[in-house]
């Protein structure tokens, strides 16, 4: 089976996204099938998509409003949803605060990439062990 996490992206800076959205669809089997730069947009998108995802990314510092924004209007997802906050930012502060509002894991941009690889390899093997054992 080929099955791919359906992924959406927050994140505002294009080079950013577009490394990102590369690297994990090579290694992962993820598919990004879309993003937004700023929280409205974000939060409309989820809003009309309650279920048109399996894992949100999203940056904490947008173009507008905030990444802890969208997780929290995430936190009433599907418990097969995944929320991942990819942030400069990670101090404990932050990990602890996102936690609250319902963030699955925080990983740091500069030092965690190699953590979000294997997050993300792991969602794809239970999503995979899921449809096999249906």
């Amino acid at each position: 089976m080929d099955a791919r996490l359906k992924t959406f992206i927050v994140e505002d800076n294009l080079t950013i996204r577009e490394n990102l959205v590369g690297t994990l669809e090579e290694l992962t089997r993820i598919s990004a099938i879309g993003h937004a730069e700023t929280e409205d947009d974000a939060r409309t998108w989820f809003a009309k998509n309650p279920d048109g995802w399996e894992l949100a990314i999203v940056d904490l510092f947008l173009r507008q409003g905030s990444g802890l924004g969208v997780v929290q209007a995430l936190s009433s997802r599907k418990p097969a949803q995944k929320v991942v906050v990819l942030t400069n930012y990670a101090t404990p502060d932050i990990r602890k605060r996102c936690a609250r509002l319902g963030a699955d894991v925080v990983f740091d941009k500069s030092n965690e990439i190699e953590g979000l690889v294997d997050y993300c390899l792991a969602l794809v093997a239970a999503q995979q062990a899921r449809l096999f054992n249906r």
